[in-house]
């Protein structure tokens, strides 16, 4: 995830000043991946410290995992508005825009408050050595943003882990963990029982912790760090079945639970009218996104994922197979990947993606044909061009293997492709 010097619309480099354009703080903002991923809290703490955005008064629900945290985050969201909270919401990454990561009341924050907010962050750490990275400074516009707003709650999602991520150095007063597995293997550890030791490093003394059930090593890990911080911990066995949900795949109804039940256990007040609505109107893109009649858009990244995915498909389209468009990021487990898509491929197309990260079609088509050997596969040049050979025939249409790339197709399909702000991160 280490990204180049320069990144975005316009050089790393570029003076802001005080009417810094959108385009010119965000290619500031894009160009401090140059300093990677430093997982640690010092930094955040300082930046946060200086900007004076967290007090003791804060609602704020923290959120870890591997899979499924987007989900939850939106479901929260959407559930609190309804019931008329004011609130906040900060996931990543983004698919689109970089707009998407910070919302207030379901409306994105405006180009024109991040140039403000990235301009007052970028002269407040001018001369910071570390300089802070591209997550900690994210963060910390959307904690200032959410400040001025007055939300009366915040969802916080991590960016990756959970201990030394630069969410954690807020005090929330629930703390949720979905489904651990495998992935970010070269940040997180190798095995699950030192990957669940990340995502669990969010439990803090005292405070309630809910937990989608887990593997046994990550159980046991939980279940150890919950024990040590005196933190109380609920494991939510039972899907929650009440009301419909806008998400598809029976995995929503799983969220959902942990969703309820964190509210619940945050002594949030919600009656049944709001869980019914903000179920009923929750939007997540690129989560089995239905765009038309026989095209899906997820952006399942990783093998737990990616079988989720699969029996969604099955759920949704029975026996009949994809037409695949799948690109992904070359850190991935790209045969974990092909393999759990397997039962439900007609034939695989391999387009070239707007991503640094993402690994040459070539390369992914010798993985395919090692792991899938017979599936029909085909290299494309670009996106459009996947796209116009899978509407020649009848097979519906997945696109699928990264959120980078599912965003890439977002805006394609939109009419907008100019729109897609690519970000390594």
């Amino acid at each position: 995830m280490n990204g180049p010097e320069t990144a975005g619309p316009r050089s790393a480099g570029a003076g802001l000043g005080p009417r810094t354009s959108y385009e010119e703080a965000l290619a500031w903002l894009f160009g401090t991946q140059r300093f990677g991923i430093k997982l640690g809290l010092e930094n955040s703490r300082r930046l946060f410290a200086a900007l004076g955005v967290l007090s003791p008064n804060e609602r704020i629900i923290h959120v870890a995992g591997t899979n499924g945290k987007g989900s939850v985050c939106a479901m929260l969201d959407s559930i609190c508005r309804a019931a008329g909270y004011r609130t906040a919401l900060f996931t990543s990454p983004h698919l689109v825009t970089f707009r998407e990561r910070i919302q207030f009341n379901g409306e994105l924050i405006s180009e024109k408050e991040v140039a403000r907010d990235l301009t007052k962050i970028r002269e407040l750490v001018a001369g910071w050595d570390p300089h802070p990275t591209f997550f900690e400074i994210t963060t910390a516009l959307a904690l200032d943003y959410f400040r001025r707003r007055e939300a009366d709650i915040i969802v916080l999602e991590t960016g990756m882990g959970g201990r030394l991520d630069a969410t954690n150095a807020a005090q929330p007063v629930v703390s949720i963990l979905t489904p651990i597995d495998y992935d970010h293997q070269k940040w997180l550890g190798h095995s699950l029982t030192e990957i669940a030791g990340e995502k669990a490093g969010i439990i803090k003394a005292d405070i309630p912790v809910v937990s989608a059930l887990q593997p046994d090593e990550a159980a046991a890990v939980v279940r150890s760090r919950a024990a040590e911080c005196g933190a109380p911990l609920d494991f939510v066995r039972q899907p929650f079945d009440r009301f419909p949900i806008a998400l598809r795949g029976r995995h929503q109804n799983e969220n959902a639970a942990l969703a309820i039940s964190a509210l619940h256990t945050a002594q949030i007040a919600i009656d049944d009218a709001a869980l019914e609505r903000g179920l009923a109107t929750v939007v997540w893109p690129a989560r089995f996104q239905q765009w038309d009649a026989r095209t899906i858009i997820d952006g399942s990244h990783n093998p737990a994922g990616a079988r989720i995915l699969a029996e969604t498909w099955r759920q949704t389209f029975g026996d009949r197979r994809a037409t695949i468009l799948l690109a992904v990021l070359r850190d991935k487990d790209v045969a974990g990947i092909c393999s759990a898509l397997e039962p439900i491929a007609h034939r695989a197309l391999l387009p070239a993606i707007r991503s640094e990260r993402g690994l040459p079609p070539e390369e992914l088509r010798l993985t395919i044909c090692d792991q899938l050997p017979g599936l029909p596969v085909a290299v494309l040049p670009s996106l459009a061009a996947a796209w116009e050979e899978a509407r020649r025939d009848a097979a519906p249409i997945l696109i699928c293997g990264s959120l980078h790339f599912a965003g890439e197709a977002l805006a394609f399909l939109r009419g907008e492709p100019a729109a897609f702000e690519e970000c390594l991160q």
